[in-house]
């Protein structure tokens, strides 16, 4: 049988390998069209472009590979179906379950190895790729100015310009700038008929030379209302030469481009750190808890008395204190102690807030911890319904394969979203959203697998048929009588 079985691994690894590669480049190219905008025109070398689609291309092989052995197996298994070659399986004997018990033993290796990629190259990738992605977001536009347009790239200056010659493009025609450095609007202007663009190599300073100009400069203060400062004074001249010094280092740091400065965040840690961190988190938000608890009881009465104001003139506050007091007096002091208690609690109608945001992120801890043991199993799950789903349809090729792979691994990652959102909110447990789609899909995969090694449909369309007529047929007696 190893010749079978080689055969069978044959059938599948071809068209795995192929599918892997192509769902892994349509993943990425999604993931860098997104992206697209905040790294386009920034003059970023291509060197860090690469390492952004090596870094996404690490993130999404964990999403990729099961992907690939859903459509793989679902070409595979209809491959022999369409050519008669599982007709001739079965008529020497040999069932469905022998057929794929080599792609069994294939797909759990490749689930081991998809849990060891999750827990030790995924959370490097995703560590690498989110603050160069955070890197790229904060690095400015690369320097270009634009000749009859307001050039506002340069911090603190708007520069406008007819004409760039010369043979560096280094001269400038017509030239207009307005510091914009103190923040109080465009009240310093310099014109000029002649600019001269100089900046040596290295330096973080641009020199911008300006021959035969005007200068104008109001002074005004921040806090000036508008009636005042069109009293305030202004100064002009006119100059033969006058310099600017512009930093434009910030245009060509690409040091900072492998800056790390997220490195807690849950995707971005194995399995033993997001326990050991999920733990610590857990006590600190159980102190943070108990702090909060006498303050929070005293809210919550609070809110039970501005509730029930009738009542508090009775047996719920009538103390020795109040007694004291005559009718009056006593219900002014009730007022004025529930007009209190009512601004305390809108100063800290926030704190329920703080609370969920708190649980919140340790819901995401745990969460995460589940959701890498459980999708590294996903191959397999998935597994089950491709390779009956394939032997049933009996169709190989890319065309209706594709369409159920795609609509299959959409309901997986819908439910395994949704579980993970239920999860975040508290509504279910962490290790039950994490298990929510394995939980659903498995007995569907155990299904089809019997149905196919029955030699029997998805579901059989003459019984269907048959039951639609048996109740039109008691419909039809029912309204007769």
């Amino acid at each position: 049988m190893k010749i079978f079985d080689k055969y069978i691994l044959k059938s599948f690894l071809e068209p795995f390998f192929a599918t892997f590669f192509v769902v892994l480049f349509v993943l990425v190219m999604q993931s860098l069209w997104l992206a697209f905008d905040e790294i386009a025109g920034k003059g970023i070398d291509l060197f860090f472009i690469l390492k952004f689609l090596s870094y996404l291309a690490l993130m999404l092989t964990p999403t990729a590979l099961p992907i690939g052995i859903l459509l793989s197996s679902i070409m595979a298994l209809g491959n022999l179906a369409e050519n008669y070659e599982f007709a001739a399986i079965k008529s020497a004997g040999i069932s469905l379950k022998r057929v794929i018990r080599p792609l069994i033993v294939l797909v759990l290796f490749i689930s081991a190895l998809n849990f060891v990629f999750l827990n030790n190259v995924y959370p490097w990738a995703t560590l690498k790729q989110k603050n160069l992605y955070l890197n790229i977001k904060k690095k400015k536009p690369a320097l270009a100015l634009v000749p009859g347009a307001f050039n506002t790239e340069i911090p603190g200056y708007s520069i406008k310009f007819e004409e760039k010659y010369g043979e560096e493009e280094n001269l400038l025609k017509n030239v207009q700038i307005a510091d914009l450095s103190g923040a109080k609007g465009k009240i310093k202007v310099i014109t000029a008929e002649k600019g001269i663009i100089s900046t040596e190599e290295g330096s973080k300073y641009m020199t911008l030379t300006l021959e035969n100009g005007y200068y104008y400069e109001e002074h005004i203060k921040k806090t000036m209302l508008p009636n005042e400062r069109l009293k305030m004074p202004a100064s002009n001249a006119t100059f033969k030469t006058y310099t600017i010094n512009i930093d434009i280092s910030s245009f060509n740091d690409d040091d900072s481009l492998d800056d790390e400065k997220v490195k807690e965040h849950y995707s971005m840690l194995s399995i033993s750190q997001l326990d050991s961190i999920s733990k610590e988190k857990k006590i600190a938000y159980n102190k943070y808890v108990k702090n909060r608890a006498d303050y929070f009881y005293t809210i919550i009465e609070a809110k039970k008395l501005y509730k029930y104001p009738d009542s508090l003139i009775g047996d719920k506050l009538d103390s020795d204190l109040l007694q004291n007091f005559n009718t009056k007096n006593k219900s002014l002091v009730l007022n004025g102690s529930l007009q209190l208690l009512k601004r305390t609690i809108d100063r800290n109608k926030n704190q329920k807030k703080s609370f969920k945001n708190h649980r919140k992120l340790l819901n995401l801890y745990d969460h995460e911890y589940s959701y890498r043991i459980a999708f590294s199993l996903a191959c397999l799950v998935l597994f089950f319904i491709g390779a009956p789903l394939g032997s049933i349809i009996r169709k190989g090729g890319f065309g209706l394969p594709m369409i159920l792979a795609i609509g299959v691994f959409v309901i997986y990652f819908f439910i395994s979203k949704f579980g993970g959102n239920l999860a975040e909110e508290s509504v279910i447990s962490a290790l039950l959203g994490s298990w929510l789609s394995t939980l659903i899909l498995l007995p569907f995969g155990i299904l089809l697998t019997r149905r196919a090694t029955k030699g029997m449909g998805i579901f059989n369309l003459d019984t269907v048929l048959d039951n639609i007529q048996k109740l039109f047929n008691k419909l039809t007696n029912k309204s007769t009588n």
